[in-house]
């Protein structure tokens, strides 16, 4: 490839990454704003999927410094949406689990979330679909790929 081609294609990428990830966060954003942040449902989603896990776990996970998690947990056990509990073998680790109420706030502002993503997807035909998710598939394990990389 030509070097003014990858440099095209770098800047669309850019370009295009940038405008969509605002777009539809804006969309999650204005559609569960008066239920959650973002970050609070993803971290919701994420407790939830993986009952019993740390707030390092969510760091990870997120790609952020285990400080920045602290607050948000924090707001999330003020509205009771959170329980932590701690490890009886080991008292310094605390596990993260949803409330009642957690699970409710959570299922609905993910029916609104997944009502947001229906209505964008139904826009496009099945085999672009299919063409889509193997494409982001294979950009989520390459950055995973990477990720790994950095850490050896």
């Amino acid at each position: 490839m030509k070097e003014n081609h990858v440099q095209e294609l770098i800047d669309k990428y850019i370009d295009y990454s940038f405008s969509v990830t605002r777009k539809v966060e804006s969309l999650i954003r204005k559609e569960i704003g008066d239920d959650l942040t973002t970050e609070q449902h993803y971290t919701l989603k994420y407790v939830q999927a993986v009952d019993g896990c740390t707030s390092t776990e969510l760091a990870e996970e997120f790609g952020v410094k285990k400080s920045a998690i602290t607050g948000t947990i924090n707001r999330l056990v003020e509205r009771g949406l959170i329980d932590r509990k701690r490890d009886e073998g080991d008292r310094r680790v605390i596990y993260l689990s949803l409330t009642e109420k957690g699970h409710s706030v959570f299922n609905k502002t993910q029916q609104k979330v997944q009502n947001i993503v229906e209505t964008i997807i139904t826009k496009f035909e099945q085999a672009e679909i299919d063409e889509f998710m193997r494409t982001y598939e294979k950009l989520n394990q390459v950055l995973i790929d990477i990720k790994q990389e950095e850490t050896e």
